[in-house]
This record gives structure tokens, C-alpha cells and sequence, in this order.
């Protein structure tokens, strides 16, 4: 009898910092490879960015500016691509601080709140099986350097619609972090 087959393995794409204004976004062996850049010259304007390994070169992939008044648009497809309002992108559930949006494929894809912990599910599925957790950075007696960064676990199944999938996320967690009440360490 062969042996059971293995599933495809989880990726770990670890956050370097708890900025969403600038900060990487990896594996380990930078396979995948997306940086968030907000330069202090354009305030408003975060842009992400891909290693393409065969280029040899940062590409940008996605563009996200969000006025101090006013909606956040996302633009796709580099500078040549057209800006869409947030609520276009990303339909938010007015119960819970989560959304959804279309991937790459025309698959439809929500963020929502479980147990107070971040996760990407498809919107069809029944069984709301994760697609995507967010795993929070932890610290050494709550103050001190990180014991752990923050980071996504993303199954082989969402990795198609990585660049909307980043660029939800940071929408999503703006969102978290500005109704939470808190004042944020790390913007």
C-alpha cells in the first residue's frame, strides 16, 4: 500500500516589524518575497513591492494612498494600473471589523475575527476553513524585544492571490487597529 500523500506545506510569512507603513514580508528562504515601503516624503502613499528572483529586482505590485480625510484607494499592476476606491476592493461587514474582496481568479475571499485572532477564509466554503492566520508578535515580559515577530500562516491555496491578499490585510488591520481604542505603538 503507497504511502498517504502529503499535503502541500504551509508557508510562514513573518512580519520583520509591526509597522503596516513599512515593514517585509517573507518565508524563510525568501521564495516569496513582498516589502511595504512608505517613503516620509509621500506620507499617504504606501507602496508593495515583490522580489522577482529572475529579474533580480524589486517590482511594484501594488499601491495603497490614503488621505488624511477622506477614502484609501489601492491601485493594482504597478503605475499603470487603475486606482479603486476602498469600498470597491474591499466590502466591509458592518458586525465585525473584517471584509471581503476577489482574488486574482475571481474566487471571493473574507478576513474575519476568530477568538479575537485574524484569518482569511473563502467566502463559498461551509466549513470557513482558514485559508490565512494571523499569529501576533509576542514579547519578552510585554516590554522588551520581540519572542516572537507576527506572522501569516498561508496555505498553497491562497498564494495566487497574494498581492490582494497583502493589500487587504493592511486595510483590514488599519481598520483593527484605529477602532481598538488604543493608541498603536507602531503605525
Amino acid at each position: 500500500m503507497p504511502p498517504a500523500k502529503k499535503s502541500n506545506p504551509q508557508h510562514k510569512m513573518v512580519l520583520t516589524t509591526n509597522s503596516l507603513r513599512n515593514t517585509t514580508i517573507s518565508v524563510d528562504d525568501d521564495a516569496i518575497y513582498y516589502e511595504i515601503v512608505t517613503r516620509f516624503w509621500h506620507p499617504n502613499l504606501t507602496k508593495i513591492f515583490k522580489l522577482e528572483k529572475e529579474l533580480r529586482e524589486m517590482v511594484l505590485v501594488a499601491e495603497i494612498e490614503r488621505p488624511p480625510k477622506g477614502m484609501a484607494k489601492v491601485r493594482f499592476g504597478g503605475e499603470h494600473g487603475e486606482w479603486i476606491n476602498e469600498d470597491e476592493f474591499l466590502r466591509w461587514d458592518s458586525r465585525t471589523r473584517g471584509g471581503t474582496f476577489t482574488g486574482g481568479e475571481g474566487v471571493e475571499y473574507r478576513w474575519k475575527s476568530h477568538r479575537r485572532r485574524l484569518q482569511l477564509v473563502r467566502a463559498d466554503d461551509e466549513e470557513k476553513v482558514p485559508l490565512v492566520k494571523y499569529h501576533t508578535f509576542r514579547r519578552h515580559f510585554l516590554v522588551f524585544r520581540m519572542a516572537r515577530r507576527a506572522w501569516l500562516e498561508v496555505k498553497p491555496e491562497a498564494t495566487n492571490a497574494m498581492e490582494r491578499l497583502i493589500a487587504s490585510y493592511l486595510l483590514v488591520e488599519r481598520k483593527r487597529r484605529d477602532s481598538s481604542g488604543l493608541i498603536p505603538l507602531f503605525s
